[in-house]
């Protein structure tokens, strides 16, 4: 714990060994995020670029969404979050991604003191250590725009770090915390769903622990702050027109036709290739062969971990709940894995795409303290030599496996940090010379594909509109139909297309003759087409 020394005859807070550790690591993996934020590494895509165009909405008061233009299940606190700050300096993507560093930073900060009061201090600093350390997956999962995972995670500690505190009579303000979980659990719910199971167990502590005081005004305000946190989700899906409401929208995505993988298929993916990933372990290209270990121990970990709770909390006999609410948090937090884990492996994408979809699993770094908790008690009781010649070797092995994982998850973030955002760097860079190409000089309404158009839109600050088409030259997915209406009433619109894309070859085929006379701007990668006559066939 914090520790205090009076010097000059004046108190002053202080850190023990262990916190001052584990704030020298935050603050470096702090500063690592700042300057890939300031750089736009990982690169931006459509997807951020719309959390963007909302916060920019939102800064200019003209609309105040509370869902994702053309999602309407995913909430947009990020740019809401976001928005102060655009309203400031403009459209800018270090600007768009701050918020998300600063709750990065608080993520940290949560998760030491939680696993502190739940574990030890130098477990804790190990795992502010792993934490600190960030791959491309990672990184991409804390400080893209994309919605959800950010805040949820910090929500999930900071409700947990108050059934601790009520549980062990540390909050003076026992009603307005509860209050408080009720209002990050709504918050929660409205940003992103994945992470329902780790409220539902967080809510099991909570019934736990203040059982009987629920029954009375702190049940209340538990409700209202709920009530108050999930609002915007609730107004949304009451004017939203019939069959687009989250819940019908959510269930269409989920029951989408096609052929689904088998169990072991899906498994596999989720294991070998999701849960390295989500650890730090893997370049966001694929897992080795050596890397997938942790993938395939996890199922064990986590079974480990529940037992050493059980047993913990049996050990902690005594009136209160004070002695036994670090192993039911630690059996909530594994309980919350095991969950998110086989709720990712029961979808197709865990097998058909599980790199692209490793980062559903970005929630289970909650889980950590939970999962090594029993591996750190197994390496720390060798090295005391408090078990005997089997507990010796385990520890043995314990400690091998903490060594190994330390040092796979800091090769992958010195890899990716050295060799792997060049390319990052260079898409980066042609985006904004694209943009800078056309707002200097191009056509103000274009059509482009998904990847190029709400980038390019927010990049020139929607000095260019644009309009979606698929691969059909037919429209595609516009979340924001103003954009496409208003590229669709243009006289004279452009085209801007990747280089060699299918996109492109459809358009010169259409062109004809005309092709090469209508290109007007090669540039990064991307070449603008501006015809005298439009290319409309779906009209």
């Amino acid at each position: 714990m914090s520790q205090s020394e009076e010097r000059g005859g004046r108190w002053r807070p202080g850190l023990d060994r262990p916190a001052l550790v584990a704030l020298l690591l935050g603050v470096a993996g702090v500063a690592y995020r700042l300057v890939l934020t300031l750089a736009t590494v990982p690169p931006s895509n459509s997807d951020e670029a719309t959390f963007g165009l909302i916060a920019l909405h939102i800064a200019q008061g003209r609309e105040f969404p509370v869902f994702l233009y053309g999602q309407r299940y995913m909430g947009v606190l990020e740019s809401y979050l976001a928005a102060p700050g655009i309203a400031i300096a403009g459209p800018s993507w270090p600007v768009l991604r701050l918020p998300l560093l600063a709750l990065y930073a608080l993520f940290l900060w949560l998760v030491h003191r939680l696993t502190r009061r739940i574990a030890s201090p130098w477990f804790a600093t190990f795992v502010v250590g792993l934490l600190a350390l960030g791959s491309e997956r990672v990184v991409r999962d804390q400080l893209t725009v994309v919605g959800g995972r950010p805040e949820v995670k910090v929500a999930v500690l900071a409700m947990l770090l108050v059934t601790v505190g009520l549980a062990r009579g540390t909050v003076r303000h026992r009603r307005l915390a509860v209050g408080a979980f009720g209002l990050l659990a709504g918050l929660a719910v409205w940003s992103d769903w994945l992470i329902l199971p780790y409220l539902g167990v967080a809510g099991l502590v909570l019934l736990w622990v203040a059982r009987r005081e629920l029954l009375g005004w702190p049940g209340l305000l538990l409700v209202v702050g709920f009530a108050v946190g999930v609002a915007p989700m609730i107004r949304g899906n009451l004017v939203a027109p019939p069959g687009e409401d989250s819940l019908s929208v959510f269930r269409e995505i989920s029951t989408r036709a096609g052929s689904m993988p088998t169990w072991s298929e899906r498994v596999r993916g989720a294991l070998l290739e999701g849960v390295p990933l989500a650890h730090n372990l893997c370049p966001i290209d694929g897992c080795a062969p050596w890397a997938r270990w942790f993938g395939l121990l996890y199922p064990v970990l986590l079974v480990i971990a529940a037992v050493v709770a059980v047993v913990a909390y049996a050990r902690a006999a005594g009136p209160g709940r004070a002695r036994r609410v670090a192993p039911v948090v630690h059996l909530a937090l594994v309980v919350g894995a095991a969950a998110t884990l086989l709720s990712y492996a029961r979808s197709p994408s865990a097998a058909t795409d599980p790199l692209g979809n490793a980062r559903y699993l970005s929630l289970l770094q909650l889980s950590l303290p939970a999962v090594l908790w029993p591996v750190w008690l197994a390496a720390v009781a060798c090295w005391r030599g408090t078990v005997g010649v089997l507990g010796r070797l385990a520890g043995a092995v314990a400690t091998a496996g903490l060594a190994a994982l330390a040092a796979a998850t800091l090769v992958v973030t010195v890899l990716f940090a050295t060799t792997g955002t060049q390319e990052g760097r260079d898409e980066e860079r042609g985006a904004r010379e694209l943009a800078d190409a056309v707002r200097a000089g191009g056509p103000r309404e274009v059509y482009g594909d998904y990847w190029t158009c709400n980038r390019l839109i927010f990049n020139t600050g929607e000095d260019v509109v644009c309009g979606v088409l698929d691969g059909g030259f037919t429209p595609g997915q516009n979340r924001y139909s103003a954009y496409w209406r208003q590229v669709a009433r243009a006289t004279r619109p452009g085209y801007v297309v990747e280089s060699g894309s299918v996109l492109e070859r459809k358009l010169r085929r259409l062109l004809g003759d005309r092709a090469d006379a209508a290109l007007v701007i090669e540039v990064g990668g991307y070449r603008v087409y501006h015809p005298e006559q439009p290319v409309r066939p779906w009209r």
